[in-house]
């Protein structure tokens, strides 16, 4: 399982600042990897890390090769990459993202009011 140094699990949003012409209203992919940050440490606390790419500007070779293949796919943009596996493309789908996390083992915190 892809990890963080500290044990979190990585989840990486491909993106870039340029929103589609076909995504009017929509937030951005920077946008979009920050509400699922939110939206993870919530439900799954600190166990899950979302790293923002944006493929227009890949730091690594790893990141220039699946900015390679986001273009020549046509990729719609966000793209949420768990375990080197595309969950969800366009606007997340979280239906698949959380069936993807339960598959991986990743459990969601105690909801404070069912204790």
């Amino acid at each position: 399982m892809r990890r963080t140094e500290d044990g979190k699990l990585e989840v990486f949003v491909y993106g870039t600042g340029i929103i589609c012409a076909s995504c009017i209203n929509a937030p951005s992919s920077e946008e979009t990897a920050s509400w699922l940050q939110s939206l993870f440490n919530r439900k799954y606390g600190d166990q899950i890390h979302v790293k923002y790419i944006d493929f227009q500007k890949p730091a690594n070779e790893e990141e220039k090769a699946f900015a390679r293949r986001m273009m020549l796919e046509d990729l719609w943009y966000p793209v949420v990459l768990i375990e080197d596996e595309i969950v969800t493309e366009g606007n997340p789908n979280l239906k698949k993202i959380f069936k993807k996390l339960d598959q991986l083992g990743i459990k969601p915190i105690e909801d404070e009011q069912t204790r």
